[in-house]
Parts: C-alpha cells; structure tokens; sequence
C-alpha cells in the first residue's frame, strides 16, 4: 500500500454502503490514485474480506463493541466512513455508545475527514408526534455529540434503500397473483430512495473529493422522491406480464404489525417501522423523509450518474425471473 496514498477507513467494508464505498473508490482512477483503502470488518476470514484483500484493500479486524480493536483499526487514517447497525440489536441506546466511541477515536487519532452515515431527529422534526423511530434518533443525537467534538465532519443522510422494496414490501397477493406494495401511509407519500448497494460510493467518494465543500455539511444520499403508487407504476413497466395490474394500497397500521409479528419483530419495532413509514407521509403530519427539502443541492457534487428505480428493478435479483 503506497504511503503517499491518504488512508480511508471504511466500517461495514463487507456490507451493503461499505462496501459500495469501497467498489466504487477503486473503480475510479481520480479517487484510487489518491486514497488507500483500509476495511473494517469483524471476520477477516470469510470470502467477502478475502475478496477485498485480493483487490488492494486493507482488511482489518475490528469489533464495534470492542474499543481498543477499533482504536488500532484507526490509527493512520486520513477519513473514515462510519456507519451502524440498529437493527443488529435493535436497540437505540447501543447504537449510540458505538456511535459515539467511533467519534471519540476519530478525535483522538485527529482524523481528518469524518464522515457519519446519519439520519434525522424525527422525535423533534415531527414535533413529539413520531416519537418511536429509534433508527433514526439514536445516529442523529451522535451527529450533535460529534459536532461538540469539533471534528472535521461531513454527515451524509442516506435514503430509504431500494432494496428494501423488492421480495420484501412488494409481494405477490397469494388471492389474486397480483403484485402489491401496501404501507400504512397515503400512496401519494413521496419516497426519497436510493440504489444504496450501487449508489452510496458514488456519494462518499465525492465527498472525499470535495473535502472544503463538504465539512459541516448534510448530504441526502437519494436519487429522487417516488410517490408509493409511482414506484407500483414503474413496476408493471418494467414487469409488463407478472407486474400486470400491480397497485399501491394503504394498509392499516394493525394490519402491518400483524405482517410484521409474523416474521418475529417485536411490538416495539412493529410501532417503530409504522412510525418510520408515516414521517414521509407529509398530510398525515409526518415532516418528510429530508424535511421537504430537495435533493438538487447534495447531487451538485457528483460526478456519476445515479440508478434509477426503473434500472434497480431491471437488476434486482429477487425479480430477475419475473418478466
């Protein structure tokens, strides 16, 4: 590894926005002639980290919940990208102490460039209304505890994954054979969605090239706002013959939770993903998933285009036997 290269860091080298960072970063000769990449994951062993290694990358062990493997994963680096996982433990309070321990080794190794994969305060950017969607507040009270740190940050605010749609909230109706995507919210909600696996790299590699422009900035990570029944419409697009009839309906909220209790959620978390899905919903009282603000600003420094959701289901591998 050249040690003219700036190191960056990258938690969660073998997941979904990690790893994007990472394939994204070599894939570009600007960005790879300039940053060594160095991956944090808690298995070295298993074919995902030996696949990084094999392409250039740093693959460092190191536990979330272990502070003196994430201090060693740290030292030396330029930037890190940081981001948690909620829904490992699905607890608030945890993810926040890792949250918070990543910005206290990042200040103490005098990182240069912090970049915090974060969310809103929907508790106060609803007012208290929305007080249950623990995802989203816990990372945002890290970002006011990161800013109290004076280091240098760029908090970059991804959208909802594309992913998260496919095989999971658009189902086929066993009844009828028709494809459905039922949430408990009006299907005018504009969505702020993101080919996250493809897309985040895209953001994190120019907010490392534009380090100035960035520091003490929000970067929306979404590529744009679908409304629920446009999403469904593009659907049966690009699905002509199964996508036939496929339609967005509002669901019940107790209906949802009952979808949700049987794949095991908790009651707590099946409030907690109603809760998620009303903040889009901005005539229901929810404040929208950026606060009703675009996106225009945050693209400016890209210099890809993004995937949109027509081309993400085109891709989609738990669609690709449907035509």
């Amino acid at each position: 590894m050249s040690s003219e290269k700036k190191i960056v860091t990258i938690f969660g080298a073998t997941g979904i926005q990690g790893g994007s960072v990472i394939k994204t970063i070599l894939g570009d000769p600007k960005a790879a002639s300039q940053f060594a990449l160095r991956g944090i994951t808690r298995d070295v062993s298993k074919p995902a980290a030996k696949l990084l290694s094999m392409q250039g990358v740093e693959v460092v062990a190191a536990d979330m919940n272990d502070r003196p493997s994430l201090s060693a994963a740290l030292k030396g680096s330029y930037a890190v990208f940081a981001v948690t996982n909620y829904w490992e433990k699905m607890d608030a309070k945890h993810e926040e102490e890792q949250g918070r321990t990543i910005a206290d080794l990042a200040k103490e190794h005098n990182v240069q460039h912090y970049i915090w994969s974060t969310l809103n305060n929907i508790s106060i950017t609803s007012n208290g209304v929305l007080n249950e969607v623990h995802h989203f507040d816990a990372k945002a009270r890290v970002d006011e505890y990161i800013k109290k740190l004076g280091i240098p940050t760029t908090f970059y605010l991804p959208g909802l994954y594309m992913s998260n749609f496919p095989g999971q909230e658009i189902r086929k109706n066993p009844e009828t054979g028709i494809y459905e995507l039922g949430l408990p919210i009006a299907t005018e909600t504009k969505l702020a969605v993101l080919a996250t696996e493809y897309d985040t790299g895209k953001f994190i590699k120019s907010i490392l090239l534009n380090r100035e422009k960035t520091l003490g900035k929000r970067i929306f990570g979404a590529q744009k706002y679908y409304s629920v029944s446009e999403l469904m419409e593009i659907f049966a697009e690009v699905k002509p013959i199964d996508g036939k009839g496929a339609r967005a309906f509002v669901a019940a909220d107790e209906t949802y939770k009952t979808g949700l209790a049987a794949i095991g959620m908790p009651p707590f978390i099946q409030e907690e993903l109603v809760q998620n899905w009303r903040l889009n919903d901005t005539t229901a009282g929810g404040p929208g998933y950026y606060g009703g603000l675009e996106l225009t600003e945050s693209q400016r420094i890209l210099d890809e285009e993004l995937m949109g959701w027509r081309e993400y289901l085109q891709l989609a591998p738990k669609l690709k036997d449907l035509k």
